[in-house]
């Protein structure tokens, strides 16, 4: 094991006894709880985070000099894990503990065999507290500039000329904009373009805080290690091309407290539901799914749905469509099962059979009820969802046109007394809420929870880093998927994976939500990989869910924290 490795490990162990390592990075920072209990990564603000660390080192004991060694490894850890072959590495370290990160991250790359150089943008004897404490311990040269004009010197250029530059200048607690010698400092970085750069904690420049893309002078990143626990901006901003890495450093997870009420999807979180199965288990073990869809010209929607339950790994799935589209249905996937409802002149599902208690007989003994891929929009048929909504107890997932069925009749929609699922995309969010889709869009994550916990359901408003409401106001952000799956049939697939899921952990329904969710935006993404991003289409999903299982079980086995 590395040096560095050693170290982390030796100050975990003393602080906790046990771990595990971080984001399949070997030899990084382990993991003793923090944030990461049960998986739950939460989402702090810039001030959050710094009583997170005064606590974790006034009420809990751990060094804060502790803290920042096993920050600087987990630095370096990732580059070594990341670039393998960078060689030469430049170091750019501000006079903060930012700065003092990036001193012990220039230390433990040395020791691993790489030739390192710092730019201390201070004089080293204005250096204070940790990070004076870190620059002593430095064996490597250090180039200390304190004019802007120095980065004009072929001394900076040649150390800029290198193979990974670590930006340990500004950290979370700087508020923009910059100025003076650190503007110059993030200028020069960023002519670099072919270079990588790491952002310690965050990219010099930016507000931790920001929810949305920032403007002004930011360091460009191919890559962010953070630690702890991730601000809005690790999440919101895109503020890298490549990976954020979450470290845990050694906070207690009795330490990590958030006000946002905000977390992030993680492996972690959801390794129950890739535990293996007992070798007694049945198809009886894991549920049966009732999806309710389909209509002339819209039969694979409700066939997807179906198939997409199945591969989840419910037990059994059967679609109840218009008797007039059963046969369609039925010759998508032979493992589905079919039920015909009397349908109306469009070639929709009829109210007539819920009237006279056949739905009622077709939904005992069924798990979940995932109702509308495919409905259509028909005021009869739009009926029978308000009114099966309103009678069945079951847990539901409700989507598409199922969603449109309430359009003016929000009121309807409650969740009381029931598992209710809702999984909007931003134009039904719009049509349900009265808003507009920008007004949707500029408040995701707010108008989520609003609705969730009015309408006593849970809310997955999809799109870009799809948002998870729950009825008590509790919030997740998924941060899989990608734009590829921006095409029709792919919500639809939620649906099917989502009822699959409720339908496998009955007890746990929250947990199979975030579930569905980010294993609908990993297939996605495995998909993405083998047919790129135009060419992708829903049914690729769900050819790529087993693969996506089984890069989830992975990750929940690593704890990985890496989005």
């Amino acid at each position: 094991m590395h040096k560095a490795a050693c170290v982390v490990a030796f100050c975990v162990f003393l602080m906790c006894g046990h771990g595990r390592f971080l984001s399949g990075i070997p030899g990084s920072a382990l993991a003793c709880g923090s944030a990461y209990h049960r998986g739950i990564v939460k989402i702090v603000t810039a001030a959050e985070m710094r009583e997170i660390d005064r606590a974790t080192s006034t009420r809990f004991g751990v060094p804060s000099l502790t803290l920042m060694e096993n920050a600087g490894a987990a630095v370096a850890t990732a580059a070594r894990e990341l670039y393998p072959h960078a060689k030469r590495v430049t170091v750019v370290c501000g006079k903060g503990n930012n700065g003092g990160d990036g001193l012990v991250a220039a230390r433990l790359l040395h020791e691993r065999g790489c030739d390192v150089l710092v730019l201390l943008l201070a004089k080293p004897e204005d250096l204070q507290g940790d990070a004076a404490v870190m620059f002593a311990k430095l064996p490597v040269k250090a180039i200390a500039i304190t004019e802007p004009s120095t980065f004009e010197s072929e001394a900076v250029r040649a150390a800029l000329a290198c193979d990974l530059v670590l930006d340990a200048v500004l950290g979370t607690g700087f508020r923009p904009p910059v100025s003076g010698l650190y503007a110059k400092a993030i200028e020069a970085m960023n002519a670099r373009e072919k270079t990588p750069i790491i952002a310690v904690d965050i990219p010099s420049g930016a507000d931790a805080d920001a929810v949305t893309p920032q403007a002004g002078l930011i360091a460009r990143a191919s890559a962010v290690v953070t630690f702890t626990a991730p601000r809005p901006a690790h999440v919101f901003g895109a503020l890298a091309s490549g990976p954020t890495i979450v470290a845990p450093i050694g906070s207690p997870a009795e330490a990590i407290v958030s006000s946002l009420k905000l977390n992030l999807i993680t492996a972690q979180h959801l390794a129950e539901i890739v535990r293996p199965r007992p070798a007694e288990a049945n198809k009886g073990s894991y549920g049966h799914v009732l999806v309710l869809g389909g209509s002339f010209g819209k039969a694979g929607a409700a066939a997807m749905a179906g198939m997409a339950a199945l591969r989840a790994g419910a037990g059994l799935s059967t679609i109840a469509t218009a008797r007039g589209i059963l046969n369609v249905v039925a010759g998508f996937h032979p493992e589905v099962m079919t039920e015909p409802l009397a349908e109306t002149n469009e070639g929709t599902i009829a109210g007539s059979d819920f009237r006279s208690g056949k739905l009622d007989e077709l939904a005992k003994g069924k798990t979940v009820l995932a109702i509308g891929p495919g409905i259509s929009r028909n005021p009869e048929t739009a009926q029978l969802v308000r009114d099966v909504v309103k009678k069945y107890t079951m847990p539901i997932v409700l989507d598409a046109d199922g969603l449109n069925a309430f359009d003016g009749k929000t009121q309807e929609l409650n969740g009381q007394g029931k598992s209710l699922v809702i999984t909007p995309h931003p134009g039904e969010m719009s049509r349900l809420s009265g808003l507009s889709i920008p007004d949707v869009q500029k408040d995701r994550v707010g108008l989520a929870r609003r609705f969730a916990t009015q309408h006593k359901l849970t809310v997955v408003l999809k799109g870009h880093l799809t948002v998870v409401a729950f009825p008590d106001g509790e919030a997740w952000i998924n941060p899989t998927g990608n734009p590829g799956m921006a095409t029709g049939g792919t919500g639809d697939v939620l649906t099917g994976m989502t009822a699959g899921l409720m339908a496998q952990h009955a007890g746990n329904i929250p947990l199979a939500v975030l579930g569905a969710v980010y294993l609908h935006g990993l297939a996605g993404d495995r998909a993405r990989n083998w047919t790129g991003e135009l060419s992708l289409v829903a049914t690729d999903l769900i050819r790529w869910m087993p693969s996506a299982f089984k890069a989830l079980r992975a990750g929940a086995k690593r704890g990985a924290v890496r989005f």
